[in-house]
């Protein structure tokens, strides 16, 4: 009964974590369906529509490239969907083009078949190197050197299967199916931002108890931030495309998308030099330097700019609240600096200087106007 009741209290606290990864990852998944849902259902509605098209309006007897060149179209070529369709179709075109060439003067065989496919690719890769062109032309001179024999007048169905497949694509995108730009920025943004602030509140906190194994554990939770971060990054991208392509979406081109597009590489500049941050925070409470008050208050508001920026941006409106938040944390690391701090600490100090001046292009401001006020609010050293 004593070792029951022993495995029964030992299994407590190792369940818990458990079930707390398990509901994490959990929502983790619901949150990937909810941001590519939509992506989802555009990627159902070009493959019907595409089949359709070349089927019943333009009489391919068998359309299978369309459906799977719209798809691919999508699903392949998050944010860049019409320089993806324009590689569709010169992938195919070279692919048909070296196909058909070779074959009438060498014929059919397998050799036959992977000089076909060597020189299409090269070909494929001299015309333009990208990897999706490379794969459409080698595809499709695959297709055309072992059908051929075969199936009659091939290489025009495959040509208009590509362009159908991408135009329908591209026409869903912006017309019949267009994403919310804003709204999926937002979804994005919100996990980066949000993993970014509350590991900075809890270096402020580790720093206010000097607890180093709450420290220790910040900074490894923000290192899971990379996948958040691209995932952000390609939102931006998508954004920036949906709005571009989409009448309905054009006046946000110039206003809440285009901040967000370029916001998204100072906020990855931030969130790498807060990884620097927490880590000399680790250091200082681990070789015990002084920790005066204002430095665990610096890095709070810190954290507090993060949520400002997130929410102002969601919201549409200008971040004034989020600069005068992160001016407000250079100014009380400067007063952690004049109150003494050791090694570590002046280079947290530095860190809270530097993630603010990222945050503030962030906001909107050049480069040369962030790192002037954030002289001017440290003062003078």
């Amino acid at each position: 009964m004593v070792a029951a009741g022993r495995r029964g209290a030992d299994a407590g606290p190792t369940t818990v974590p458990r079930w707390d990864r398990l509901v994490a990852t959990l929502h983790d998944r619901i949150r990937r369906v909810r941001t590519i849902g939509g992506l989802a259902l555009q990627a159902g509605l070009a493959a019907a529509l595409s089949w359709f098209v070349a089927h019943s309006l333009l009489h391919v007897s068998q359309p299978v490239f369309a459906p799977i060149s719209a798809v691919s179209t999508l699903a392949a070529s998050v944010g860049q969907r019409l320089r993806r369709t324009i590689e569709l179709i010169i992938g195919v075109t070279v692919g048909v083009l070296i196909g058909d060439l070779l074959l009438l003067v060498i014929g059919t065989g397998w050799w036959q078949l992977a000089l076909v496919v060597v020189l299409a690719i090269v070909v494929a890769l001299f015309l333009a190197g990208s990897a999706a062109v490379v794969i459409q032309a080698g595809a499709t001179a695959v297709l055309i050197a072992t059908l051929s024999p075969t199936v009659r007048d091939l290489e025009i169905p495959r040509f208009v299967d590509a362009l159908v497949g991408g135009g329908v694509a591209l026409l869903v995108t912006a017309v019949l199916l267009p994403l919310n730009p804003l709204r999926v920025l937002n979804r994005a943004a919100r996990p980066a931002m949000d993993l970014l602030a509350s590991q900075l509140e809890a270096t402020a906190e580790a720093l206010a108890t000097r607890d180093a194994v709450q420290a220790r554990t910040a900074r490894g939770e923000l290192r899971q931030s990379a996948g958040r971060l691209k995932a952000f990054v390609e939102a931006t991208q998508g954004a920036q495309e949906a709005s571009t392509l989409s009448p309905v979406y054009w006046r946000h081109r110039h206003g809440p998308v285009g901040r967000y597009a370029q916001a998204a590489e100072p906020i990855d500049r931030a969130t790498r030099n807060s990884g620097t941050l927490i880590r000399r925070a680790v250091t200082l409470i681990e070789d015990g330097e002084p920790v005066p008050e204002s430095l665990p208050t610096a890095v709070a508001d810190l954290a507090q700019t993060v949520r400002l920026l997130k929410r102002q941006f969601a919201a549409g409106t200008e971040p004034d609240r989020a600069r005068e938040e992160a001016l407000r944390a250079v100014r009380t690391a400067g007063q952690a600096y004049r109150d003494g701090v050791g090694f570590s600490g002046a280079v947290v100090v530095a860190q809270v200087r530097t993630t603010v001046s990222d945050l503030l292009v962030a906001s909107g401001l050049a480069q040369e106007d962030a790192n002037h006020l954030v002289r001017r609010a440290f003062g003078d050293l």
